[in-house]
This record gives C-alpha cells, sequence and structure tokens, in this order.
C-alpha cells in the first residue's frame, strides 16, 4: 500500500499527515510554533530554523503511527508570500519576512512604477517586495525562497527550487511558465530566481541521514510544494469547473475552479495553477472575527436554534472587525455596519444573529459574483471549511442566498491536502 505524507506549515504551527492510496487519512501530528516578532513598520518575522525543528518534531510523532516503509513521497506547503534569503549551503541570512510583514514600502513603490498593474507581485506585502528589500541587505545571498522551499531544501539538499503557485507572487508567469521579461529590469541579482517547477514534482530524494532518522526507505521522493490556501482548497476534493470552496473563519475567503485564469490585483483576486485548472479568488475582512465582536461561541449555539434560517430578517449589516474592506470591495475606509447593542430578549438576539448571518452571506454571494464579473464561473455548489461551516442555520442561510447547494468539506486540512496531491502526482488514481 503506497503511503504520502504532507506538512502544513502555518503561522503558529505545523501539522502533518499520511494518506493512502484510497484517500484515507491514516494519521496525524501537529506542534505550536510561537508566534512571529512583531515591530514598526508592518514587521511580521520567523525564524526558520524554528520551522525546521518543528518539522522534524511533527514528523518524527507521524512516523510512530504508520508503516514507514511504505511511505513513497513527502510534500511540503507554506504560508503564500513568505520570504528568507539564504547562502550558497541554504543557510538563512536572515529571519523570514511572513506573508503579512509589509514592511518593504519603498520596494513595493518601486515595483509599482516599474511592473505590470494587475500582477500579483504588486504591493508591500508580495515575496517580490521582500526580495527587492532584502538583497539590497543581503549582497552575498544565493537564494531567494519561500517557506515551502526552504523545507523542501532541508529534506533534499537541493536548494533554490520552488513551485508556480509560490512564485507567484515573486512574479512568475504560469501561463508562459516563465519569468517575464519585465523583472530583469528590476535592481536585483537575477540569479536570486529559483528554479520554477509544478507543484509535485519531483525536487529529490530524502537525505540518508533524515531517512535514517525517521525510519523512511531511501528512495523517499520530496516533491515540490505549493500555497497552503491552495492546499487546503486541494484537500476539499473539489475538481470540477464552477465547483467552489468558501472558508468561513476569521475572515471570508471565496475560491472556485475556473477554465482560465483570472486577476485583479485592486481587489486581491488571483489564480493558482493546480492540475489542469485555474483556482480563482479573493478574500473578504468579513467573517468570523467581526462576528466573535458581538456574540461569543457559547451565545452562538445557544441562539441558532431559535433562529427561522428559511424567513430573511431584513437586517442590513456589513460586519467588520474594524475599518477597511479589500474583496468584493475595494475600500479602505469602509466602516463596519453592525448592532450597536443587543437587547436582553433571547429571542431578539436570535434575530440580530441571524441579520449577521445573512449580510455576511450577501458578502459571499457579491464575492462570487465578482468573480464572475471579472471571468471566473459563477458556483455550480460550494463546499464549506472553517469553524463556521458547523452551524447548519449558517449553512441554510447561505444556501438561499447564494441559489446554489451547500456542503461540507469531508477533509480540509492543508496537510491532507498536500498528502493528496502528493498522491496524485505519483500516479496513483484517488478513489
Amino acid at each position: 500500500m503506497a503511503l504520502t505524507i504532507g506538512i502544513d506549515l502555518g503561522t503558529s504551527g505545523c501539522r502533518a499527515a499520511c494518506i493512502d492510496e484510497q484517500g484515507v487519512l491514516l494519521a496525524e501530528a501537529s506542534a505550536v510554533i510561537n508566534m512571529p516578532e512583531t515591530g514598526i513598520s508592518g514587521h511580521y518575522r520567523q525564524d526558520p530554523d524554528v520551522w525546521w525543528q518543528t518539522t522534524i518534531h511533527v514528523l518524527e510523532k507521524l512516523c510512530k503511527h504508520i508503516d514507514t516503509q511504505d511511505v513513497q513521497a513527502i510534500c511540503t506547503d507554506g504560508t503564500s508570500s513568505t520570504l528568507l534569503l539564504c547562502d550558497n549551503s541554504g543557510a538563512p541570512l536572515c529571519q523570514a519576512l511572513m506573508y503579512n510583514d509589509t514592511s518593504s514600502h519603498q520596494a513595493a513603490e518601486q515595483l509599482q512604477r516599474l511592473i505590470p498593474q494587475n500582477s500579483p507581485a504588486q504591493g508591500s506585502s508580495s515575496s517580490l517586495s521582500k526580495l527587492l528589500a532584502l538583497s539590497q541587505q543581503y549582497p552575498q545571498a544565493h537564494y531567494a525562497m519561500h517557506q515551502a522551499d526552504w523545507i523542501t531544501g532541508k529534506l533534499t539538499g537541493r536548494w533554490g527550487i520552488s513551485d508556480t503557485n509560490n512564485c507567484l507572487k515573486l512574479g512568475y508567469d504560469p501561463v508562459t511558465c516563465q519569468w517575464p521579461k519585465w523583472i530583469s529590469q528590476l535592481d536585483f541579482n537575477q540569479k536570486l530566481l529559483p528554479i520554477v517547477h509544478e507543484p509535485g514534482s519531483i525536487v529529490g530524494k530524502i537525505q540518508t541521514r533524515l531517512a535514517h532518522q525517521l525510519g523512511l526507505p531511501a528512495q523517499t521522493l520530496i516533491l515540490s510544494g505549493t500555497t497552503d490556501s491552495t492546499a487546503a482548497f486541494i484537500a476539499t476534493g473539489v475538481k470540477q469547473t464552477g465547483e467552489a470552496v468558501t472558508s468561513l473563519g476569521s475572515t471570508l475567503v471565496t475560491k472556485i475552479i475556473s477554465p482560465a485564469q483570472v486577476t485583479d490585483s485592486q481587489s486581491g483576486v488571483y489564480s493558482h495553477r493546480v492540475f489542469d485548472f485555474w483556482v480563482t479568488g479573493g478574500a473578504s475582512n468579513s467573517g468570523g472575527a467581526a462576528l466573535l465582536s458581538i456574540f461569543n461561541l457559547d451565545e452562538i449555539t445557544a441562539l441558532t436554534p431559535l433562529m427561522r434560517p428559511e424567513q430573511a430578517t431584513g437586517l442590513d449589516y456589513y460586519p467588520l472587525p474594524g475599518p477597511g474592506e479589500r474583496f468584493p470591495f475595494a475600500n479602505p475606509n469602509m466602516q463596519p455596519r453592525m448592532p450597536d447593542t443587543l437587547p436582553a430578549n433571547k429571542q431578539a438576539r436570535a434575530v440580530i444573529l441571524q441579520g449577521m448571518f445573512e449580510s455576511i452571506a450577501r458578502i459571499e454571494a457579491d464575492a462570487y459574483k465578482k468573480l464572475y464579473e471579472l471571468g471566473a464561473p459563477y458556483p455550480t455548489q460550494v463546499t464549506t471549511v472553517g469553524g463556521g461551516s458547523v452551524n447548519q442555520a449558517w449553512n441554510s442561510i447561505r444556501q438561499r442566498i447564494l441559489g446554489v447547494s451547500v456542503n461540507q468539506a469531508k477533509y480540509h486540512q492543508a496537510s491532507y491536502g498536500v498528502a493528496l496531491l502528493a498522491m496524485k502526482c505519483q500516479g496513483v488514481r484517488i478513489i
């Protein structure tokens, strides 16, 4: 029985999953990582050595619960646009700038004048802005690497290799499958740019000492990875044009399978190439964080049975955790529109909660309409992940407003998704 392992590196933890040829989840392991260091001017930084220590710890835990001799391949995902520079041996020269680090303001201003306005590499949080900024500080650098790239390098001893998904915000063109001509006009050492493969391509075999340490076969393949959000999308199992995935977490993230690439940098919409289709999406600031600023989890659980999901409340809110919206309306000054106070009566509070649910569902519908206007299909069905996906009343409301079926995903962890990517790329047809 062939097994694959997926490793998911997030901001605050690492998770690994092992699956078999039927896509059955056999075992999982996880560990916490200290949150990134924060500072002035949008700094969010993390020590990459902590990623590696945690990854090995998690793999050791996982391997105690599986038949390690059946493992054929390992694949890794990481946070999109997290970047570091390394020397010629792969040793970090600096802390990694995390996906939400916006300290590269000057570099972003340069890019705004020099590169296409609709490029995903625009913005101070893009990996290209970070590369421009870091390359000035570390002229001795040999490699620019994303989070998943660096872990893949540690597993194989091969450096300077990445994938099309992670390189999207570094400026790579996934349509022509090459670095665009305009990137050669930028002021940095072009040799820092990685060699780019499709996600799930063979990078090399696991280093011998690591194979012995983990009890894995010496022939275990290490594959090029992807981003965490793309891995989570793969985990749901959706694969047909028009199938969509909504993540109801702290924020509201909408993604859909599109037959063509769709990009709109102004509203943060871009597309990742996965297998033979495009995953197009955007993220709203609305979602669970705004909801939890009014109601706690226990109260949501208690009030949900009092709702009438089939009947609209007529309430019109725009739940946000603070000023500013990015998608489906790009407005940094948008103010939250939420109830100022809550009545003492439980039934009245349930109506307001339902109104909040309905309002977030309308934002979700507007998000998919915006993607449709930009060239993606409208959803034929929506699969839901995230904490909000377990609320059946909310799912009923969303189904009414979206006009399509809304289903919960069986699997949604990015670690499962990247293990599934590894299995599919090994030529196994998942049942």
